[in-house]
């Protein structure tokens, strides 16, 4: 199969977990999918769903902080706002492989019409290099670094459900939230699978029919 391979990197990122809603706010390991989406949408310049563009991809980092935060809450009329300090944990040098066969996204990647972002409003992240590749298929691949879905036969791990999507009306709202496996460690998967055969890891994409 015929993909796009979008290397990203950044100094740091951070992926809200939905478990935690005020004080300590502990990053996600990986992305979740609608982290991705909203790069694809930010480059695009317009929605891309999960219906224009199947993806998936594979992320690390060096490690983990912590740093003390100022946050401000609005009240209901978001005319005012009462600051406050949160402790929160990002993840150091990310680097992010999306793959889709959505070819036609090439052209607003190589040109994003938004800054792009790995978590918050000052998680800036840069494209590096956008690579037109062949997966193959193949059996007896390793996953690693990436969010499988649950249930998964020979797969397991932390289990998270996560969105999808987000609306594209405000307030937005999540969409297709399922569960997942976050894959940290190296599992062997002895079925059949897409398969980079410069990297030596398989692909799961996500919304492939």
């Amino acid at each position: 199969m015929r993909v796009l391979r979008i290397y990203i990197r950044g100094w740091t990122a951070s992926f809200r977990n939905p478990l935690f809603v005020s004080g300590f706010q502990p990053t996600l390991p990986v992305p979740p999918l609608s982290t991705l989406y909203g790069l694809l949408s930010a480059a695009k310049g317009d929605w891309v769903l999960p219906e224009d563009a199947p993806i998936g991809f594979i992320f690390t980092s060096s490690g983990k902080a912590k740093d003390l935060e100022t946050i401000y809450e609005f009240d209901e009329s978001r005319l005012k706002a009462k600051s406050n300090v949160c402790l929160r944990e990002f993840l150091v040098d990310p680097e992010l492989y999306i793959y889709t066969p959505a070819l036609w996204l090439k052209p607003y990647l190589e040109r994003p019409h938004y800054p792009l972002l790995l978590g918050r409003s000052t998680e800036l992240a840069t494209i590096e290099s956008i690579a037109d590749i062949e997966l193959v298929q193949s059996s007896n691949v390793i996953y690693k670094n990436t969010l499988l879905p649950f249930p998964m036969e020979q797969v397991y791990g932390p289990i998270q459900s996560l969105p999808t999507y987000f609306t594209k009306e405000r307030p937005r709202k999540p969409q297709g939230i399922r569960a997942f496996y976050l894959i940290t460690q190296e599992i062997r998967y002895s079925g059949m699978a897409w398969y980079d055969q410069e990297k030596s890891w398989g692909v799961y994409l996500h919304g492939q029919n």
